[in-house]
C-alpha cells in the first residue's frame, strides 16, 4: 500500500492519502488536498529525500505558493528526523504487526481504522510527537 502523511505536529493533526503510486504527480495531488487547510495562516513542510519530493514540477509548485509555503529538506537517511516514522511505527503497532490479511480489502479497513483513530483522537499519537515539539 502506497500511503502519503503529514503531521501539524502541535495539534497532533494526522493527513493521509492512498495513492496508487509515489510519483511527483500523487505528491502534487495531495498537496493540492493539504493547501486549503493552511493557505491562510501558513505553513512548514518539512520532507524527506523521496525523488518526487525533488522533482522540478513539484518545486515549481513550491515556488509558486511560497507566499503562504516554507520547505525543508532532511538531511538524506534520517528517518530518525521525521516524525510520520513515527506514525507509521504506531500504525504497525496498532495495526498491521504479527496481522495475516486474507485481502486487500481487509489491510484497506485496518489501516482506515487505525488512521481515523489517528485523526479523531489526536492524543493517542501526541506522545509519539512530543519530541519533535
Amino acid at each position: 500500500m502506497k500511503i502519503l502523511g503529514a503531521i501539524e505536529l502541535w495539534p497532533a493533526r494526522f493527513h493521509y492519502a492512498q495513492a496508487p503510486v509515489f510519483n511527483a504527480s500523487t505528491y502534487l495531488d495531495f498537496l493540492h488536498r493539504l493547501a486549503p487547510h493552511y493557505r491562510r495562516r501558513g505553513a512548514i513542510l518539512i520532507q524527506d529525500n523521496a525523488s518526487y519530493h525533488k522533482d522540478s514540477e513539484v518545486w515549481t509548485w513550491f515556488k509558486s505558493n511560497r507566499h503562504w509555503l516554507e520547505v525543508h529538506q532532511l538531511p538524506p537517511y534520517s528517518p530518525e528526523l521525521n516524525p510520520t516514522e513515527r506514525l507509521w511505527q504506531y500504525t504497525r503497532k496498532t495495526g498491521t504487526h504479527d496481522r495475516y490479511f486474507a485481502s486487500q480489502g481487509e489491510l484497506v479497513a485496518t489501516l482506515t481504522r487505525v488512521f481515523e483513530d489517528m485523526q479523531s483522537y489526536p492524543e493517542l499519537i501526541r506522545p509519539r510527537l512530543l519530541p519533535f515539539c
